[in-house]
């Protein structure tokens, strides 16, 4: 580490979000710079790169105003986050300040922000369910503990809405659970930020959750601190203090366009679309912070939502982002059109972890047999409207009709759902088996049979 009492006028060159320092000693990576320009005002830093001859400074408050006179000085220290259990109900922020009128934190510790790696060893398996109150995620893609499962979505669909409805709905099952949300906005606008704050207090679901907000026009450099601050503060409640916490991250395609601009910043060699090659890596440094440890009671889940550019799946983000998570919640364009909310496409989407948290104790042990039966009778109605397309209706078997109604009547009662509407588990699974009653009985073939005489309601 830097000695922290010598200061430096040896800018050579500032460059976007970055000021470049010769002729230092040695400073590590991550390390704390304080930053003295000419009219004596202070700004922030964090040294991003380091050699011999040139450490590289991206600073937080941007490098407007900055010229080759201002001094600098490494501090010694990476960034600590102040946390305390006192934070529930807090409004942060992207820079861990209070955006509420409130005092600072008045810390019980100050933690690393980019938090220790949990050894694969200590991991514990994700399991126990997490409900959302949303049907087409906890009947057919059950969020379990310590999974990251993300919301893949465009521009013009409502997962703003959606995250909303998620932190203020989710819940653990169990007595003696604590339960909080952390929730992480990155780039947005300030009409979403007056939207997030809004619905917070209306529905009381702040006082359970501590809320970090980034805004569009806060620097890149900032944007990329933001979901390691929530980050750090739902590892402090999880594992320190014992809660069962959700932690979700909108947009990380904000937060990955900031990687870009640093990127290019530091003429970097772009990788593909011009973002950076170790995208992958960070993004990895961000989901992996999800999970539960052998001996610990709390437990952190994450929901990250990306707004896929352009609708493509195969972008960057997405592509990568499926390959470190366990699955992925995907939203239609068609169903957001033909006003169903919210817009879950369940044939593109999939939990991975589904089997850990569902059946007897833990949801219903109806819960796996239904939601395979959900999905074969759907798609199979699905497939037969490209058929009807051609041929028509009339040219259709009684029992095909019977599928072809079923899609219809699928999206109508388990898809569509009040934005204010919670449905318990056991009303999702009493909802499917309402609309089973559309098909013949030999038309259910992925269901046990003591379920159907159990659950069926008769005709």
């Amino acid at each position: 580490m830097a000695d922290i009492s010598k200061e430096y006028k040896t800018i050579s060159q500032i460059a976007g979000p970055l000021v470049y320092v010769k002729k230092t000693e040695p400073v590590g990576y991550y390390e704390m710079v304080n930053i003295r320009m000419s009219d004596g005002t202070m700004r922030r830093g964090q040294v991003l790169d380091s050699s011999d001859d040139l450490v590289v400074v991206q600073v937080f408050e941007g490098t407007s105003g900055i010229d080759k006179d201002a001094s600098v000085r490494f501090l010694g220290e990476t960034m600590k986050m102040p946390v305390s259990k006192d934070m529930l109900g807090r409004v942060l922020s992207g820079a861990g300040e209070p955006l509420d009128g409130g005092s600072k934190i008045v810390p019980e510790k100050e933690l690393d922000i980019t938090g220790a790696a949990i050894n694969p060893w200590a991991r514990d398996s994700p399991s126990d369910f997490i409900q959302t109150g949303i049907s087409t995620i906890d009947g057919m893609n059950t969020l379990v503990r310590g999974q990251k499962l993300p919301i893949f979505s465009q521009s013009g669909l409502p997962h703003n809405e959606i995250a909303l409805q998620i932190a203020r709905q989710a819940k653990v099952r169990g007595e003696n659970e604590e339960f909080a949300v952390v929730f992480i906005a990155m780039g947005i606008t300030n009409e979403e930020k007056q939207m997030f704050m809004k619905e917070f207090e209306r529905t009381g679901a702040l006082k359970n959750a501590v809320v970090f907000l980034n805004l569009a026009d806060d620097p890149a450099v900032e944007r990329t601190l933001t979901p390691r601050l929530g980050l750090t503060t739902a590892e402090y409640m999880a594992f320190e203090l014992g809660m069962q916490v959700l932690v979700i991250m909108t947009d990380i395609t904000n937060y990955c366009e900031a990687l870009r601009q640093i990127g290019a910043a530091r003429e970097e060699v772009p990788g593909r679309r011009g973002y950076p090659g170790y995208m992958y890596t960070d993004l990895a440094q961000l989901y992996e912070r999800a999970g539960r440890i052998k001996g610990k009671k709390g437990s952190i889940t994450q929901i990250p939502i990306l707004s896929m550019p352009g609708g493509d799946i195969t972008h960057p983000i997405p592509d990568l982002s499926g390959y470190i998570t366990e699955g992925q919640i995907v939203l239609s364009m068609e169903l957001h059109r033909n006003g169903i909310y919210p817009p879950v496409n369940v044939s593109s989407s999939l939990s991975r972890l589904m089997g850990g948290g569902t059946g007897k104790g833990k949801t219903r042990e109806d819960h796996k047999g239904v939601s395979d039966q959900l999905y074969a009778s759907y798609a199979e109605g699905k497939d037969l409207r490209g058929l009807v397309a051609i041929v028509g209706k009339d040219s259709l078997s009684a029992k095909d009709r019977k599928l072809l109604d079923f899609a219809d009547v699928f999206e109508d009662r388990i898809v569509r759902q009040g934005i204010d509407e919670d449905r318990s588990i056991e009303e999702t699974l009493d909802i499917a088996w309402e609309i089973f009653t559309e098909l013949d009985l030999d038309q259910l073939t992925r269901i046990d049979r003591k379920y159907i005489e159990k659950y069926l309601p008769k005709k």
